[in-house]
Parts: structure tokens; C-alpha cells; sequence
């Protein structure tokens, strides 16, 4: 699993190649983050072939990565490409990923050439696709 700081991560919050991103912030710890991921599962499936990729970004502490988070990924068969950010600059990072963001987690930015949207909630796979019919997918 590839480990970023937030000036590593942050190209990949403003990729321009016609794809549409969704960028979830999670954590193997938090419930809401963890019973949403079987959607962006699901959704990356189901989009994959109209242009759509599915970014988890783990907020994982470093002393978890090896106890937690690489048998989780692996346990759960993740297919969404699973990075971590690791950059203990929250206050610096968080109004760059958006200006209202709280920091609070399950935190999702969806985004295109032409579009961003940036939700601080836990997803339901049809709120999901009712988000997504913004993005002409």
C-alpha cells in the first residue's frame, strides 16, 4: 500500500485526464467508514468501464498499518486502489481537500474535469449513485 504525504497525495485530488475520481477518506477504525466501503466497492465495479475510479485514502495510524490495515485490505479483497496518507499537518491538509471540511471521517471529494463535489458523510450505495448522475457517467 503506497504511503503519501499530503503534498504526494494531493496530485491525485486534481487529476484532469476525463476520468471521474471518487477520493474517500477513511479509516479502518471508524465504523460509518468501514460499513460504507462494500458501496465504493460495488460503484467502482459497477462504473468501471464508463470512466470511473474509486481512490481510498486511509487515515490509519503508522503503528496500524501492518496490524490493521494490511489485513483488512487483503481480508475484505479491496479491488478500489487503497493509498495512505500520512501527514501529521491535518490543519494545513484538510481546508486544501475543501474550505468546509471539518476533518471529521467518512469524508468523500468526487470529482472531474468539470465538476467537484465534496461530501462529509457516510454513503449509502443509492445515495452514491444519485451523487454520481451529477458527472454525465
Amino acid at each position: 500500500i503506497p504511503v503519501y504525504d499530503f503534498d504526494g497525495l494531493e496530485p491525485l485530488l486534481h487529476l484532469e485526464d476525463g476520468d471521474t475520481y471518487i477520493v474517500n477518506f477513511w479509516a479502518t477504525w471508524c465504523a460509518p467508514c468501514v460499513k460504507e466501503l462494500p458501496y465504493m466497492e460495488q460503484i467502482q465495479s459497477d462504473y468501471k468501464d464508463r470512466g470511473l475510479q474509486v481512490l481510498l485514502v486511509s487515515l490509519d495510524m503508522p503503528r496500524m498499518w501492518d496490524s490493521h490495515l494490511v489485513p483488512f485490505v487483503k481480508e475484505r479483497n479491496l479491488k478500489s486502489h487503497v493509498v495512505v496518507l500520512d501527514d501529521p499537518s491535518q490543519n494545513t491538509w484538510i481546508p486544501l481537500v475543501d474550505q468546509d471540511w471539518s476533518g471529521a471521517i467518512p469524508a468523500t471529494l468526487i470529482y472531474n474535469r468539470e465538476k467537484r463535489m465534496f461530501f462529509e458523510e457516510a454513503f449509502s450505495y443509492e445515495r452514491l449513485n444519485e451523487v454520481l448522475s451529477n458527472f454525465n457517467l
